[in-house]
């Protein structure tokens, strides 16, 4: 018999769309800005760590995309928790609006060229990486705008685009675990 390979994909997309979300939360306004104390942990912790985790697991199991995408975003959480927390130490300058929007730009970029390889995976990762896209470019706008309203915008966008990575999550380990389609991702 086989040995059964494990699936990091579930646990490197569950820790990116919980922390968005929570992140989000804060952008729309619906939790107040103190909430990044629980934002940032998450960050570290679940947004960045378990990202890095399951980013190596996947170069394991030879999956060029989700090591790279697993990998980069999870220091993509870390490099925005080390922007909030470096300047509070007195580590590092605090960043302008106009070099926020610039971080988020070149993530959106990056994010873009990552969604081209997503077109021959299921509907459900399309739909993650092009949500994401679109948040790194409303959030950039409203960093370089400076514009609360774009930012609110950006936030219930965000929110969304988490929940779409919560939800391929769950429809992965629902599929396994029940040997069939639980909850479609398109493939």
């Amino acid at each position: 018999m086989a040995e059964k390979s494990f699936n990091p994909a579930p646990l490197g997309l569950m820790g990116f769309g919980l922390t968005t979300v929570l992140l989000n939360l804060i952008n729309a306004g619906l939790l107040s800005s103190d909430a990044l104390g629980m934002v940032l942990p998450m960050g570290l912790f679940y947004g960045g760590l378990a990202q890095i985790i399951a980013g190596l697991l996947e170069a394991k199991n030879g999956n060029t995309f989700g090591a790279t995408a697993f990998s980069s975003y999870g220091l993509f959480w870390w490099s925005f928790v080390a922007m909030k927390i470096l300047p509070l130490l007195g580590l590092a300058p605090e960043p302008s609006a106009a070099a926020v929007g610039a971080y988020l730009l070149a993530w959106g970029v990056f994010t873009v060229l990552m969604t081209t390889a997503t077109f021959k995976g299921p509907k459900a990762l399309q739909l993650v990486f092009i949500t994401l896209s679109i948040l790194f470019f409303i959030l950039s706008l409203g960093d370089f705008t400076g514009s609360q309203l774009i930012k609110i915008i950006g936030g219930y966008e965000g929110i969304f685009c988490g929940s779409t990575a919560i939800y391929l999550a769950i429809a992965e380990i629902l599929n396994e675990t029940y040997a069939k389609t639980i909850l479609p991702i398109g493939e």
